[in-house]
C-alpha cells in the first residue's frame, strides 16, 4: 500500500473511530466525519507532486483514477458489442463457453458478420454432400526414424506452462485431454507432477530455459532428459526456438507469480521475474538444431521430436530447410506459431509489432517444405486463434495436418477475459498462483468442459467437411476456401496464396524468382 493510500484511509477512519464511540450522532457529527475527510484528501492532493490532475482538482480528480482502474470491466460489460472486442470477441467467447458447458450453441436469425465487407471468408459447400462417418481424425507424427509413433488428435491444447497457469488449471487441461483423448502441450516450465497426475496425452516442450531438464548451471542435461521423457504420458517432445506472443524475446513468468514450488522445479531464484535466454545455449545454427532433435529422439527412445518458432527472416527457416537436405536429419513436426499470439507476459513492442502473423507465416513454412522436397516426411502444427471448426478449417486448408489452441482452452476452462494473467489477481483461478482463487478452480468440473469444448469442435469440422464433400481433412485445400478481397472481387486461397513447386529448390534453375534472395542468403551453418 502506498503512502497516499494509507493518508486518505486514515482521513476517513480517524473521524469514524472519534466520533463512532457514541450511541448518538447529531447531524454535526455526521457532517464532521463527511466534510473533514475531504478537506484532508484535498489538503493532500494540492500539496503533492505526483499528479498534475489531482493538484488542480483535489478530491474530484481522484475519480478519474477510480473509473480508469474498471476501464477494462466497463468496456467489456457495457461497451463492446459481439464482434468488436479484443483480443477475442464475445461472439466467439460465447461459443466456446456454450460447447464447454454442453448448452445449445445455435444462432437465430441469421449471421452477424457482415457478408459484404471485405475480408469475409466462407467454404464452399457441395450439391453431393457427405454423411460424416468419422469424428475423430487422426494423425500419425512419426517419421522413419522413429519408434514410437503417436497419433494425434486435429485440434489440441498449446503451449502453457505451469507457473503461468495454476496447478488447478493445468490438471484440469491434461485430466481434458485425457477424457477427450487429444493431447497437452506443456509448455517451456517444465514437465510436473501436475501433468502427469491424470495420465492424460503430453508433448513435452523444451525452452530455452530448460526447466525441468537443467543442470545447476542451466545447461541441457542427457540423463534428466531421458528419465522424464521415456515416461508413458510424454508422446512428443517440441524444441521452443521461439513463440508469437514475444518472438527473439525470451519467456517470462513475473516474480509475482513465482512460488517455491516453481522455483524448485524451475532451478531458479526466488524474488525475480524468471525470463528465459533468447536464444538456445546448446546449438546455434541449423545443423546443430537437426542434431539436437536427432539427440532427443535417441535419448527419448524414438519418440516424434519436432521443433516450434514464429517465422522471422525468411532465409534463417529456409536455412533450416538446407540443412535437413545436407544432413538428412528431419524433424517429425514444425509448430508454426503467429505473431498474433497470446501469452501472460509480453512487452508491448514484442507483442504488438514483432514476428510474422500466423497465416503468412504458415503458407511459407508449407512451401519452403515442399520447395525443399522435404514436406512428405514432416507433419505441420498451427498455434493460433481457434475458437471455432472453421478456424480450424481455415488452418488446415493452409498447410496445417494438426492445430493447437490455448486462448480456446483458457475459455473453457472459464478465463472471462479480464486480460490480467500478468498480476497474478486473474480472477478465475487460471492464470495464477494465489492459492485462494487457484481452489475455486474445481478441477472435475472444468476438465469435461475442455473435452466438452475439444469433441464438439472436431465434430462440427467433420461436419463442414461433409458439407463440402471432402471425405478426409487431407482432401481440404486451399481452392475449399474464398476470401472477399475487395467489392465483388472473391478470391480463394489458391489464388491469394500460390503455391510453389515442388522440389523448385532442390535446383538454381526453378528457384521462384521471389524466393531467389532468400534462399541465397540461407546457410546451414549459421542463422
Amino acid at each position: 500500500m502506498t503512502v497516499r493510500q494509507k493518508f486518505i484511509i486514515a482521513a476517513f477512519v480517524v473521524p469514524v473511530v472519534t466520533f463512532g464511540l457514541g450511541t448518538y450522532f447529531s447531524w454535526v457529527n455526521w457532517l464532521f466525519i463527511i466534510i473533514v475527510p475531504l478537506l484532508i484528501v484535498g489538503f493532500y492532493d494540492y500539496f503533492q507532486q505526483g499528479h498534475s490532475i489531482k493538484r488542480l482538482y483535489p478530491v474530484v480528480g481522484h475519480m478519474r483514477y477510480l473509473f480508469e482502474s474498471i476501464q477494462k470491466e466497463i468496456q467489456q460489460y457495457f461497451v463492446e458489442t459481439d464482434l468488436s472486442g479484443r483480443p477475442v470477441s464475445r461472439e466467439f467467447r460465447a461459443l466456446v463457453y456454450q460447447r464447454a458447458k454442453g448448452a445449445l450453441d445455435t444462432r437465430p436469425l441469421g449471421t452477424i458478420f457482415e457478408v459484404n465487407d471485405d475480408g469475409y471468408e466462407w467454404i464452399n459447400h457441395s450439391l453431393a454432400p457427405l454423411d460424416i462417418v468419422k469424428e475423430d481424425p487422426r494423425v500419425l507424427f512419426g517419421s522413419k526414424d522413429c519408434t514410437k509413433p503417436y497419433s494425434c488428435s486435429a485440434f489440441n491444447i498449446s503451449a502453457m506452462s505451469y507457473g503461468a497457469l495454476s496447478k488447478n488449471a493445468i490438471m484440469a487441461l491434461n485430466k481434458g485431454a485425457q477424457e477427450g483423448g487429444f493431447a497437452h502441450n506443456t509448455g517451456e516450465g517444465g514437465l510436473t507432477q501436475y501433468h502427469l497426475k491424470h495420465k492424460g496425452d503430453l508433448i513435452w516442450q523444451v525452452g530455452t530455459g530448460y526447466f525441468g531438464c537443467r543442470d545447476q548451471g542451466g545447461n541441457f542435461d542427457d540423463e534428466l532428459f531421458k528419465e522424464k521423457s521415456r515416461l508413458d504420458s510424454v508422446k512428443m517432445i517440441e524444441i521452443k526456438l521461439s513463440q508469437g506472443a514475444k518472438p527473439g524475446h525470451g519467456g517470462i513468468l513475473p516474480a509475482a507469480k513465482l512460488t517455491k514450488e516453481i522455483s524448485e522445479i524451475r532451478g531458479v531464484p526466488m524474488g525475480k521475474d524468471v525470463v528465459s535466454p533468447a536464444a538456445h545455449s546448446t546449438f546455434s545454427t541449423p545443423k546443430g538444431l537437426l542434431e539436437f532433435v536427432k539427440r532427443l529422439r535417441d535419448l527419448s527412445g524414438g519418440k516424434p521430436v519436432g521443433f516450434k518458432l514464429c517465422i522471422g527472416n525468411k532465409s534463417e527457416f529456409l536455412g533450416i530447410c538446407k540443412a535437413m537436405i545436407e544432413t538428412g536429419i528431419k524433424p517429425d513436426f514444425i509448430t508454426v506459431d503467429g505473431g498474433e499470439g497470446g501469452t501472460g507476459a509480453a512487452p508491448i513492442e514484442m507483442t504488438n509489432s514483432v514476428g510474422t502473423p500466423l497465416r503468412d507465416g504458415l503458407i511459407f513454412v508449407n512451401s519452403a517444405l515442399f520447395g525443399a522436397g522435404v514436406r512428405d516426411e514432416i507433419k505441420i502444427i498451427a498455434s493460433g486463434k481457434v475458437f471455432s471448426a472453421f478456424h480450424l478449417l481455415r488452418l488446415i486448408a493452409l498447410g496445417a495436418d494438426t492445430v493447437n489452441s490455448a486462448r480456446g482452452m483458457m475459455f473453457a476452462l472459464g478465463c472471462i477475459h479480464s486480460r490480467s494473467c500478468n498480476t497474478d489477481e486473474c480472477p478465475t483461478g487460471i492464470a495464477t498462483q494465489d492459492p485462494y482463487r487457484n481452489a475455486a478452480l474445481v478441477v472435475n468440473k472444468k476438465s469435461t468442459r475442455v473435452a466438452n469444448f475439444h469433441r464438439a469442435t472436431v465434430a462440427n469440422l467433420c461436419e463442414l467437411l461433409a458439407a463440402a464433400g471432402l471425405e478426409h481433412m487431407e482432401d481440404l485445400q486451399p481452392e475449399h476456401i474464398q476470401r472477399r478481397v475487395h467489392g465483388t472481387v472473391v478470391k480463394s486461397y489458391a489464388q491469394l496464396y500460390p503455391h510453389i513447386n515442388d522440389d523448385s529448390l532442390l535446383n538454381e534453375d526453378t528457384v521462384p524468382a521471389d524466393w531467389v534472395d532468400d534462399w541465397n542468403k540461407a546457410h546451414s551453418e549459421q542463422w
